[in-house]
């Protein structure tokens, strides 16, 4: 028999499988939460007995997928990679993953707009952003060089090209001129 946390961490986990759908199928602005309650067959009491309303629904639902994409890339950079070929294969990580079907919709699209800016970054800061810094502070060593700027720059770089295969541009020429990008970067 399961306990009542695990029936509560299911029904959680059938709302953000539904909401997740939804949001990529119509957007943030066209899915209400009856429609989700709805496909998780489940009662809109249930639903905001997890969640506060449909922006921490949403919230949630772009903190599982942007911890998706951490785990990711720290799983491609685990082995004994030099630190350069660890940033050059979490460059290429990252690509991979976000061509999960609504990753990019919902990442760098529906997030930023139903958030803001500043909570999205947050959320990216938190998950690809971190691995991404440690990447370069490893790679770059004692570079005299602000590495969260950089950072951030490079990221804005990755999430563009996440956005232009999502798009229909070429995704193998994408990977090799971000990972081209990278190398020249930190040698």
């Amino acid at each position: 028999m399961r306990s009542n946390r695990e029936r509560s961490e299911g029904t959680r986990r059938t709302l953000l499988e539904a909401a997740r759908s939804l949001f990529v199928e119509r957007g943030y602005g066209d899915t209400s939460t009856p429609e989700v309650a709805a496909l998780a067959g489940i009662t809109r009491g249930a639903l905001y007995h997890h969640f506060t309303d449909k922006r921490d629904l949403f919230r949630q639902v772009l903190e599982a997928e942007a911890e998706a994409v951490r785990e990711d890339i720290l799983a491609s950079t685990q082995s004994d990679l030099s630190p350069q070929a660890a940033l050059i294969s979490g460059a290429q990580a990252y690509l991979r993953t976000m061509t999960m079907p609504g990753r990019t919709r919902l990442l760098l699209v529906e997030g930023p707009a139903a958030l803001g800016l500043e909570q999205s970054l947050a959320i990216d800061q938190a998950n690809a952003g971190s691995t991404l810094r440690e990447g370069l502070a490893d790679a770059l060593g004692n570079e005299n060089v602000d590495l969260d700027a950089l950072a951030r720059l490079l990221s804005s770089a990755f999430d563009r090209a996440a956005l232009e295969i999502d798009a229909g541009a070429d995704a193998v020429r994408m990977h090799h001129t971000m990972v081209w990008l990278v190398r020249k970067l930190v040698t």
